[in-house]
């Protein structure tokens, strides 16, 4: 990813010394970087562009550049060293900022926690890019049951940049014919999604998957697994904000998130245990196949996660709140009388269970390999 740095310095100050420090600063910290100094023509062309006030008295400097180029829309990151009251100037220009209703930070600390802080920024900034390009769809309509997973579309294209459109599942449907129970069906229905994806350019989607058992004799199981392991985003049961859950989480993070239901909860030990029937390929060690639980038939996923770290997701169709704990995953079950993947999770905070009985964001969650509520919460905050 590309960094710019962009420079302001008052001309109060000796030119020479104030460069020499600069690149003594800049040696220090760990990131590539390409240096613009005063000239701001290009702000906004990089990843990320980072401002480094310099000096004192650059408040006006930093006020003329606003005004000329910088966006309104992207947030503002300030760096400050300690020295030439630079900390003081930032603060000011912050303020102003913020008066604005701009976002922006200012970078100040030791040269780890810069370097730490910038780190976590690129992914955030990177995020935010991924978001504005995807292409999302519900194949179908969402499930008759979901009955409190309603999307706010507008909210979306608001707050993060893309739309959903809705495809009727008879393309699906009419591609792949009479398929039929067995492992070759579920194959065909993999293939008559992804042609689906490809034909309407989307990145994203989930499927009202329980008609296909009854037009198909089959599930998209299968099909689910096989493209999220592919870099596609699909969610089961035509649930719009569990899609749109995925799609943050694999914009953060870069990897395929787990759509599953809790069926236990156990608020004394601070435990859930979520199931579904399909997982992505990409996130388990080995699977085997079995039935679809609720129907019998078709081809069902049980899959064996890795054990260990783990964050659950999920937003809110409005976006107005969200979930976000961390845990580790203690064990992948096998019960016959649950859907074919189960994951019984151990929250950090097990006060964190009580969510699930007093306030959630309807059934579905989203299970992330890894810890990251917090840069979750810097992207919704």
């Amino acid at each position: 990813m590309k960094i710019s740095v962009f420079t302001l310095t008052s001309p109060l100050h000796d030119k020479q010394t104030i460069e020499t420090y600069t690149k003594e600063f800049f040696s220090r910290l760990d990131f590539e970087f390409d240096y613009k100094g005063e000239d701001f023509s290009t702000y906004g062309k990089a990843d990320l562009d980072i401002i480094f006030v310099r000096t004192g008295g650059t408040e006006n400097l930093f006020k003329q550049r606003y005004m000329d180029v910088l966006d309104a829309k992207k947030s503002v990151y300030l760096l400050a060293s300690y020295s030439s009251n630079s900390l003081a100037a930032s603060m000011e220009i912050l303020s102003w900022l913020k008066q604005r209703g701009i976002r922006g930070e200012i970078l100040h600390g030791s040269h780890q926690y810069i370097s730490s802080r910038i780190s976590e920024l690129v992914k955030l900034e990177a995020a935010r890019k991924a978001l504005k390009n995807t292409r999302a769809a519900v194949i179908g309509r969402p499930s008759d049951w979901l009955i409190a997973s309603d999307v706010n579309r507008e909210a979306v294209q608001e707050k993060l940049g893309f739309d959903i459109e809705y495809i009727p599942i008879e393309e699906v449907e009419n591609i792949c014919g009479n398929v039929g129970p067995k492992e070759d069906g579920a194959i065909t229905i993999y293939n008559a999604i992804k042609s689906v994806v490809t034909k309407h350019q989307i990145n994203a989607f989930s499927i009202r998957c329980f008609d296909l058992l009854s037009s198909l004799k089959n599930t998209g199981c299968l099909a689910l697994a096989k493209l999220n392991s592919e870099g596609i985003v699909a969610g089961c049961e035509g649930d719009a904000p569990a899609m749109v859950s995925m799609i943050i989480a694999r914009s953060l993070t870069g990897k395929s998130g787990f759509q599953a239901n809790p069926a236990r909860v156990n608020v004394e030990k601070g435990e859930v245990l979520f199931a579904h029937c399909t997982i992505p390929l990409n996130m388990v060690e080995r699977y085997e196949f079995d039935t679809h639980f609720e129907s019998g038939i078709g081809v069902g996923i049980r899959g064996f996660m890795k054990e260990g770290p783990v964050t659950v997701f999920k937003v809110s169709g409005d976006l107005t709140r969200f979930f976000a704990e961390e845990g580790e995953l203690i064990e992948n079950g096998k019960a016959p009388n649950l859907c074919r993947t189960q994951q019984l999770i151990r929250f950090t905070d097990k006060d964190a269970t009580k969510y699930f009985l007093q306030n959630p964001i309807g059934n579905h969650h989203i299970i992330l390999q890894g810890h990251w509520k917090n840069i979750i919460f810097e992207l919704l905050k």
